[in-house]
């Protein structure tokens, strides 16, 4: 499993990636930590959910200049401390540069679903910084 995008990602932030068919499908895992937490009582902040589940569907198309266009997401069930998710991906459709991916939150010890996420990505021929 070669990841080719994304390198420089904190993977204690964003997850780890546990598995990839290039193309088809992920498995990224997220061990929440103190640094996530929103208040006190242990709400992990939706924007680590949505990092990971992002860098999930851009660990799907595997390229080394995939950009998200765009994200239709909903957070069913609050993650908290102490807890982790699995991320799983599966593409939906590849047109020419444009993929679309359906990516799901599930809570790790009971595998119940807590976040779902369609997501458009673009695989640019240079960096989108260039």
């Amino acid at each position: 499993m070669q990841i080719k995008t994304h390198q420089k990602i904190d993977n204690s932030l964003s997850g780890e990636v546990l598995s990839v068919e290039e193309g088809k499908s992920a498995t990224v895992r997220l061990k929440t930590d103190n640094r996530m937490v929103a208040d006190e009582k242990g709400l992990i902040h939706g924007g680590f959910i949505f990092s990971a589940a992002d860098y999930c569907a851009m660990v799907t198309v595997n390229h080394p200049n995939v950009v998200l266009g765009s994200a239709d997401v909903r957070f069913l069930k609050p993650l908290k401390l102490g807890q982790t998710a699995i991320f799983k991906s599966e593409v939906l459709s590849t047109e020419g540069r444009k993929t679309l991916l359906k990516v799901e939150g599930f809570f790790e010890d009971t595998q119940e679903k807590f976040f779902e996420g369609n997501f458009k990505c673009y695989t640019l021929d240079k960096h989108v910084l260039e």
